[in-house]
């Protein structure tokens, strides 16, 4: 039997560790405003960009308000437009890099959820469950090892929960 590139190598015997191949190169990098986010879509432009089969989505998850966070409904709408206005211009910058990077436009997508987050790492690996990515692609907050202990960072949160995925954490 000739192997081709794309076949996996697996150890006899392991076959349940095979992933769909499409799974394997489909990356998923959450994101927020900062610069440690733009950090992390700059990595997978520069390491990946113009690499042939690969898929990215730039995720952004906005953590639902309590109810009572706002007085009124109509300042909850101005909050939810004001802010997905926002959204969108830094989807259109990191997807420019990534597409500047040698990424087709069509390998690029931007996903924006709402959702009630108790965790935003909890938030992140349920979106990268739910969507079936191979790999996490992670900005790291500057804490201070004391904030970082009293706490925790959301990278950390998902380096030690993720499962059946790889996480790529970008300093």
């Amino acid at each position: 039997m000739t192997l081709m590139n794309s076949d996996p190598v697996l150890p006899a015997g392991r076959e349940e560790f095979e992933m769909k191949h499409d799974v394997n190169r489909n990356i998923l990098i959450a994101v927020d405003e900062s610069d440690n986010s733009k950090r992390a879509v700059q990595y997978v432009a520069n390491i990946l960009g113009g690499v042939k089969g690969f898929k990215v989505t730039v995720l952004h998850v906005i953590r639902e308000p309590e109810e009572d966070f706002f007085p009124a409904e109509n300042e909850k709408e101005k909050w939810y437009q004001d802010y997905g206005r926002k959204t969108d211009r830094m989807f259109e910058e990191y997807s420019l890099l990534l597409v500047n990077a040698g990424f087709a436009n069509e390998d690029v997508s931007t996903r924006k959820t709402l959702r009630y987050c108790p965790s935003m790492a909890e938030c992140i690996l349920a979106e990268r469950n739910s969507l079936e990515y191979g790999t996490l692609v992670v900005g790291r907050k500057g804490l201070s090892r004391k904030e970082e202990f009293l706490f925790g960072s959301i990278s950390g949160k998902i380096v030690r929960t993720a499962r059946n995925c790889t996480v790529w954490v970008v300093e």
